[in-house]
């Protein structure tokens, strides 16, 4: 009886270092999955850091690429508009120094004109002069040219170029255009030819 219960406890021994045995492995197992688990984690958290860090330094390249497409296209909205202008005054202003050359023959008709004064009207040279002087200011007025306004008007340093000083006639004339030496004209509001006046003084 004796030998049987030192049989069970030698038994009941072995049994508990077998469990202590397991139990220490099992502690280790955990040990070990634990590490491998922490490994996981630290290395998810180093892709998340490196995908947020790309994420952000994308971000930064998109609003760059952004910026730089804005100001392209309003650059490129600037430069039409800014050759739309050209064209627009361009063709307000096309043929200018034709028009201003046009100005010299206008004159001739009109002093053609003046020396036919005494012609009768039904003369056939003082009636086509006429018809031909006409005809060129109409063209003048389709191409928008128009006479500056000189005679008794304020001498303007923005229309009228003055040649030279007389004695007004009359008290109200003085510092008024009193005669028009050559006839000045404007282009859309633009003046191609100052008007050659004499001031009253």
């Amino acid at each position: 009886m004796a030998t049987e219960d030192i049989n069970n406890k030698e038994k009941e021994i072995t049994q508990e270092d077998t469990q202590n045995t397991s139990s220490a492995k099992e502690t280790t197992e955990e040990k070990v999955e634990g590490k491998k688990e922490e490994k996981g984690r630290k290395k998810s958290k180093l892709k998340k850091d490196k995908n947020e860090a790309k994420i952000q330094e994308l971000g930064e390249k998109l609003a760059d690429i952004t910026d730089k497409h804005l100001r392209l296209q309003a650059e490129f909205d600037n430069f039409r508009k800014r050759t739309m202008k050209e064209k627009a005054d361009l063709i307000k202003s096309a043929g200018e120094s034709v028009l201003i050359s046009i100005l010299p023959v206008i004159d001739d008709f009109e002093r053609a004109l003046q020396s036919l004064s005494e012609v009768p009207d039904d003369d056939a040279g003082k009636k086509g002069t006429q018809l031909i002087y006409n005809k060129f200011n109409e063209f003048l007025k389709q191409n928008n040219i128009k006479e500056i306004d000189a005679i008794n008007q304020d001498f303007d340093v923005d229309h009228h170029e003055a040649i030279t000083k007389i004695p007004a006639p009359e008290e109200k004339l003085k510092g008024k255009v009193v005669d028009v030496i050559q006839k000045g004209y404007t282009l859309n509001d633009k003046v191609i030819r100052f008007a050659k006046v004499v001031i009253g003084e």
